[in-house]
């Protein structure tokens, strides 16, 4: 697992759960298959730019905020 996709997942999660949202229906609302982010948050697979720009316009944050601190 690569330390990248293990810290952007952990931000994911973390970010996703200051909104309050379970991950099934942050998932829902990004348009992506439950276990697929389940994947994304534990860094086990590579987003494409499209997911992450979904899911950063979701966390109603920018991409580039998004990885500040991770790359």
């Amino acid at each position: 697992m690569q330390p990248v996709q293990k810290a952007l997942g952990a931000r994911i999660r973390e970010l996703r759960l200051k909104k309050g949202w379970s991950q099934e229906e942050f998932a829902d609302n990004c348009g992506i298959h439950r276990s697929h982010m389940g994947e994304i948050e534990r860094g086990e697979t590579n987003l494409t730019l499209s997911t992450l720009l979904v899911v950063s316009k979701r966390l109603e944050i920018s991409i580039s905020a998004l990885f500040k601190g991770i790359a």
